[in-house]
């Protein structure tokens, strides 16, 4: 018998963590050689954990949601019939001086202090009623004896509430759980006329079968949804956006795809207008190339790109990713069409590859259908633009001596205003919508 740890492996170049955000075993299970144990993240791409040996679990070393650095212990296996190789990648022998060393390690508690101790009771969602005995660490320090005292409600911790004891009283005949109390008073202090109010709306006929418990549910950010937070956090923390909405009249874009579609969908696939946005955008930084670039926070730098590579923003059963179609520029129509949907199957099945989820130079975001008539879309950092696709409706348009109904569409551009100005945005968002108005010229040679 032996102790077999399986640690996280190196999964990327140059990446030194990975978040944990599945686990497929529990303590106690028996896994089999090249079993899946569990699932960690990086840079948008999920990597699977395998055994590379048969045991049985004795220890998981990390909780759903914990940052991993790579090369630390991942799982702990009770291994029997340990190979030499196997014994090189880390088998003990179970009751040696080194097993009982990684065992005594790995069950070391850490100590809180007692101020933390006590806030972590406080905050705890199911309060109990009783006394924390003191206990030495292998350091030497102690956890002096907590007593959690409930206030009259029996609710929570004496001191989160503020009443004075005759509301208090009044509450407990009432039934009210002060917890569930917006008080008025001096620094949140609940009152007697606190009490009327909260009663008044209870006894409202049909209240009783509207209203829900108090409970709270807790759901940790972990996995796609973190990637997704922190980036967004990322960009809007470092990126001074600037937002600019135009109309586009999309009616003879619109009759000229339906007209494409009509002759070429068998053969060469349906075109959406995304496709049309894509051309719009490769021929638009051609004279402003400073829009297709990355802007380096550190380094205080841009990198212009001539190749374009459009990433598109794609909303996937786990959350949003940005796949990228490279260099549109070289690309027919149809060609970016087919890119864009190979891409966003790949997503949504979860089998993109890293490579082809970075390196975008400009980014499009749309919501299709559901798109709103405008939207302040986030840039895609280090990106310095992004482009976003809005609603398609007829609306009446004055064209000199009456309304004419017509397909519009806004476009919203935002920009990161440390590189580009207002008048280059102005004049980008100009050159777009007179593509998409006058789709004849994208198909003219510069």
């Amino acid at each position: 018998m032996g102790l077999f740890v399986v640690n996280l492996s190196d999964v990327g170049e140059g990446v030194a963590e990975a978040e944990l955000i599945e686990w497929h075993v529990a303590v106690g299970d028996t896994v089999a050689e090249d079993q899946l144990l569990g699932v960690v993240m990086t840079d948008k791409a999920a990597v699977d954990i395998p055994s590379s040996v048969m045991g049985k679990v004795l220890k998981l070393c990390a909780e759903v949601g914990d940052v991993v650095a790579v090369g630390s212990g991942l799982v702990h296996l009770d291994v029997a019939g340990v190979s030499e190789d196997a014994a090189d990648e880390g088998v003990v022998a179970l009751g040696s001086s080194e097993s009982q060393t990684i065992q005594s390690a790995t069950s070391q508690s850490t100590v809180v202090p007692n101020d933390t101790a006590l806030n972590n009771i406080a905050l705890n969602n199911t309060v109990q009623h009783e006394t924390a005995q003191n206990e030495t660490a292998q350091n030497g320090t102690s956890i002096k004896r907590v007593d959690v005292l409930l206030d009259d409600a029996g609710m929570q911790p004496l001191g989160k509430v503020l009443a004075a004891p005759t509301v208090r009283q009044r509450a407990r005949e009432l039934g009210v759980q002060l917890s569930t109390v917006t008080g008025s008073g001096p620094g949140g202090r609940i009152v007697h006329a606190d009490l009327d109010r909260f009663t008044e709306r209870r006894a409202m006929p049909g209240n009783e079968s509207k209203r829900l418990d108090d409970s709270v549910q807790v759901v940790k950010v972990v996995g796609m949804r973190r990637k997704i937070a922190e980036k967004m956090a990322l960009a809007k923390s470092r990126i001074p956006h600037i937002t600019i909405v135009e109309e586009v009249d999309m009616q003879y874009l619109e009759e000229l795809r339906e007209e494409l579609n009509d002759n070429h969908a068998l053969k060469r696939g349906k075109l959406t207008i995304l496709p049309f946005v894509m051309k719009s955008i490769v021929e638009a930084v051609r004279d402003q190339p400073m829009l297709n670039a990355r802007y380096d926070d550190e380094g205080e730098s841009i990198s212009q790109h001539n190749g374009v590579h459009i990433g598109v923003a794609t909303q996937t059963p786990n959350g949003l990713l940005v796949p990228v179609v490279r260099h549109a520029e070289a690309n027919s129509l149809w060609e970016n069409a087919s890119e864009v949907g190979r891409l966003a199957n790949a997503c949504r099945d979860g089998q993109a590859k890293r490579e082809e989820l970075s390196g975008s130079t400009i980014t499009i975001s749309s919501l299709g259908p559901l798109g709103a008539v405008a939207t302040t879309p986030i840039i895609n950092h280090p990106e310095v633009a992004i482009i976003g696709i809005n609603k398609m409706m007829i609306r009446p348009v004055w064209e000199g001596q009456q309304f004419v109904p017509k397909k519009m569409m806004n476009l919203s551009c935002s920009f990161d205003h440390r590189v580009v100005d207002g008048w280059d945005a102005a004049v980008f968002v100009q050159k777009l919508k007179s593509l998409l108005e006058k789709p004849a010229m994208l198909f003219m040679e510069a």
